[in-house]
């Protein structure tokens, strides 16, 4: 028996935002959450090992990007995920969206490991990368080449906005989702960096949890310099 509510019981949560989540996909997050209960008693992955909880603070989530941010993605788009620890927002995108052509990127290599194992699980479409995001920012490969790049959580948004602008093709977006950090301190680096706030999604997930979405529209290319090493965003963000 799986750790997440069962299919009636989650698809009446989905359906209060409006999500339909298919049997099938269903049972794929079935494996998904069990896998991932599993695997962190061995690998910190979680703080959320909880069904309910991992049905809305992570599965939920992640849908609710998709929900409320479709219109960024169009078929067949080039998607980076920063950041993706146990795989969110990116897994639960594949499975919702198998046309998406979705990267996992992650500074440790036991995440990449449990993504890797969890994409055969799932007979699922993704790649992963283990790395630092401003490593690879200035690879032609990725740089300025993805029409969306999410990232949840990583860092303040005035860092992460360095570490996430440069992959982001121009008229492509980047999405940050955070809680209630405010967007105000990272606009001066978006603007550096060549993007613009389009807008801003403030919704609450079952409980009350406040999550917003911050759609930046890239509106130009991304200067050559950035972005810069670890220990200068980090002593110094723009």
């Amino acid at each position: 028996m799986s750790v997440l509510p069962d299919f009636e019981t989650s698809e009446s949560i989905f359906q209060e935002y409006q999500i339909h989540v298919p049997r099938g996909t269903f049972e794929k997050l079935e494996i998904y959450a069990d896998f991932l209960i599993d695997y962190n008693q061995k690998v910190n992955l979680t703080a959320v090992t909880d069904g309910m909880e991992i049905l809305k603070k992570h599965f939920l989530d992640s849908f609710l990007l998709h929900h409320f941010a479709e219109t960024c993605f169009p078929d067949h788009a080039r998607i980076l995920d920063i950041g993706s620890g146990a795989g969110f927002p990116g897994v639960p995108l594949a499975l919702l969206r198998p046309d998406l052509e979705i990267t996992l990127l992650d500074s440790l290599n036991k995440r990449i490991l449990f993504l890797e194992q969890l994409r055969e699980k799932l007979d699922c479409h993704y790649q992963t990368i283990h790395g630092r995001a401003e490593d690879f920012a200035k690879n032609p490969d990725f740089r300025e080449s993805f029409q969306v790049v999410t990232a949840r959580a990583v860092a303040a948004l005035p860092m992460l906005a360095e570490y996430s602008l440069p992959y982001v093709k121009p008229g492509g977006y980047w999405i940050a989702m955070k809680g209630r950090e405010e967007i105000k301190p990272a606009l001066q680096a978006i603007r550096i960096l060549g993007g613009k706030l389009e807008s801003t999604i403030h919704y609450q997930l079952p409980g009350g949890d406040e999550r917003a979405l911050y759609l930046i529209k890239k509106l130009s290319p991304c200067p050559t310099k950035y972005p810069r090493k670890i220990a200068q965003i980090k002593q110094k963000p723009l």
